[in-house]
């Protein structure tokens, strides 16, 4: 039994969907699909409301989205109770992957933008600088899709949500069909904190409704899912030049040093593998260990894993879709069949839902599809380097990009070995963490996606920077304007020879 099936149509032939719990595969609720008609309506409604939410001052938008983390205290229950019925997650799981990474995340964001969003006043350099002034003014872009998964399915709706209105545009959410009323509560909870429900809006539905969304009179898509629907987004935004961000898949790998204190490793192996059932992209995916230490390190992760348990309650949950499951299948029997060797778990348990043991696999190799694509399971891939250096080379023998983890007690060999490293971000000692960093342009590179979703420059992506250059002296007309002259050329001449001809001016002009 699928956890999405298709029911019957509705009398005026819509479809609908019917959701099942993966933890326990009993029925949790249905949704009807938004049809290409019911997103275009959408994206009407809120391109006529735009300009009016754009017309409040920031601070005014600013104080709504802060009023949303008392709505956030007193909806604390309804919507961790959604979660694990959507997911099936530990309560630990939801509370921590979702409701205190969003109450933050607002917080943060309603003090930034008032600063971060205001008119900017940038100092010119050189021969510019006492002829004009320079004002940055940070527009809104128009009507924003936002487009979030089942992995995180409230925590990745709210904040592109969140930081989309703080920059004076109108949002349409499509939310995971897996998960989509985990993911329509924070289009709930930011309506009960005073954004207008014409601004914030929800279309559920698959893929077809996605790219009704995607195709729609839309300014931005902001994306969270898989590359292969990310390219598809790219390539439909390419067509009409307009942005998009791109939070895509990871294979991140965790490199253990031999100073690693291997108490904090081996617990930081298991754990960042395997929370959320494995299906976070950032967690790890892949762990590259020092051979003078390998021995010690995996038989501390094989204890540490035995000690897990698995099934619905307990510290490891359901995967959240059944379809994730013939993946992280497949990989493991690919793995079992290249020579690896299955220390711990290695198959999975349907009898209730959608379940796999946790696992630990050793002597992997690349060119087993455990170490190349993303599996999204509790599974923790443990493969023996010579050194630091061959760990990097492996690191970076993957087309995914999306962060990475250095355990070592040495931060500036964490520095030196994250510069070498082709992935969008580093944590030294830790992993998934760093998508909590709002202060940190968390990103991919290679096939882990394009932009940015948080960091100052995230915010302001969902603006256009429009400079407006100043006259600081209102004169008649500039010494370039006709007609030419002599003089003209004259002072031309004399202006590149004074200023970039003497190297201490050139440096004081930069």
């Amino acid at each position: 039994m699928a956890i999405v099936e298709q029911l019957e149509p509705t009398a005026d032939g819509r479809r609908r969907l019917e959701l099942r719990s993966p933890a326990t595969r009993e029925r949790v609720g249905e949704i009807e699909v938004s049809t290409a008609d019911d997103v275009a309506a959408a994206l009407a409604t809120a391109r006529a409301a735009q300009p009016g939410w754009a017309a409040r001052p920031i601070s005014e938008r600013a104080a709504i989205i802060r009023d949303a983390v008392s709505v956030l205290l007193a909806r604390r229950d309804e919507i961790v109770d959604t979660v694990m019925q959507e997911t099936g997650k530990p309560r630990v799981e939801a509370l921590a992957v979702e409701m205190v990474p969003a109450c933050d995340f607002l917080n943060y964001w309603s003090g930034r933008a008032p600063k971060d969003l205001a008119d900017e006043n940038r100092r010119l350099h050189g021969y510019m600088l006492p002829l004009k002034k320079l004002v940055i003014n940070y527009q809104p872009l128009g009507v924003v899709g936002v487009i979030t998964p089942w992995n995180g399915p409230f925590i990745l709706s709210l904040n592109p949500i969140a930081q989309a209105l703080l920059a004076g545009n109108s949002v349409v959410l499509k939310p995971s069909e897996v998960t989509p009323h985990s993911g329509e509560w924070a289009v709930k909870v930011l309506h009960e904190a005073g954004v207008p429900k014409d601004v914030l809006q929800v279309v559920h539905g698959d893929g077809e409704t996605g790219a009704a969304l995607v195709n729609g009179d839309i300014d931005k898509i902001s994306f969270t899912g898989s590359v292969g629907t990310g390219k598809k987004i790219a390539a439909a935004c390419a067509q009409r030049l307009i942005p998009c961000t791109l939070e895509l898949g990871g294979k991140d790998a965790m490199i253990v040093c031999a100073d690693a204190d291997l108490d904090r490793a081996s617990l930081g192996a298991v754990y960042l593998s395997m929370f959320n059932t494995g299906q976070v992209c950032v967690g790890v995916e892949r762990i590259y260990v020092v051979d003078s230490i390998a021995d010690k390190f995996i038989e501390e992760v094989r204890k540490r894993a035995a000690e897990v348990t698995y099934g619905s309650g307990k510290d490891v949950g359901p995967l959240f879709w059944d379809r994730q499951l013939e993946i992280v299948e497949k990989h493991v029997e690919d793995a079992r069949s290249k020579g690896a060797t299955i220390l711990l778990g290695g198959e999975s348990d349907t009898a209730e839902g959608v379940f796999f043991k946790p696992t630990v696999v050793v002597d992997v190799t690349h060119d087993m599809d455990i170490m190349q694509e993303e599996t999204f399971g509790p599974i923790v891939a443990i493969m023996r380097v010579r050194d630091e250096e061959e760990a990097v080379k492996m690191a970076n023998d993957c087309q995914y990009g999306l962060s990475g983890s250095v355990f070592t007690k040495d931060k500036n060999k964490v520095i030196r070995l994250a510069k070498q490293l082709k992935t969008g971000s580093v944590v030294q000692n830790d992993a998934s963490v760093i998508y909590g960093v709002a202060e940190a342009p968390f990103g991919g590179r290679k096939d882990s996606g394009m932009g940015l979703v948080n960091g100052r420059d995230a915010l302001r992506g969902f603006t256009h920077p429009q400079p407006v250059l100043l006259d600081r002296w209102g004169l008649k007309k500039e010494n370039i304007w006709y007609p030419y002259s002599e003089a003209t050329a004259a002072t031309l001449e004399k202006t590149i020879g004074t200023l970039f001809g003497n190297k201490i001016l050139r440096r004081l002009v930069r």
